[in-house]
């Protein structure tokens, strides 16, 4: 039971990793420090696909799953569980280009929005709000 648990645990983890490589610089345009951690993620991502390296979370999966008496699934996580499910068996190649797309808007976007004069960069000609300059304290609530 337990390694069962651990297997799809693993599925769980590979799932979370792939949309944040992929849909975390949009994160980052609300968390700008994000951002390292989705490059990183990114970096990850195109080096397991570039290199035909084996995941370590595909690892885990395929031992959890045989000490857990599961049927082996060859063919790693993309194969098994994202082909067929978010894009048509056969068509991996256009899914990565269309995944570097979602990717390269997101990292356009987040540098866009780092350049542009705003509030929160400091820029003085755009005001936070009407009464920025004072701050009501509790003590001014009560006169």
């Amino acid at each position: 039971m337990g390694f069962r648990i651990l297997a799809y645990a693993a599925v769980a983890a590979h799932f979370a990793f792939l949309a944040f490589g992929v849909l975390g610089g949009f994160l980052a345009w609300r968390w700008p420090r994000l951002i390292w951690f989705q490059v990183a993620g990114v970096a990850w991502l195109v080096l397991v696909v570039a290199a035909h390296l084996l995941c370590p979370l595909t690892w885990i999966e395929d031992r959890a799953r045989g000490y857990a008496g599961l049927p082996p699934k060859p063919g790693g996580f993309i194969n098994n569980h994202v082909a067929g499910v978010f894009f048509p068996h056969g068509h991996q190649p256009a899914a990565m280009v269309v995944a570097g797309l979602v990717v390269l808007v997101s990292w356009v976007g987040f540098v866009m929005r780092r350049r542009r004069p705003g509030p929160w960069r400091g820029d003085p000609s755009t005001p936070r709000t009407a009464n920025a300059d004072r701050r009501e304290t509790s003590i001014d609530r009560l006169r």
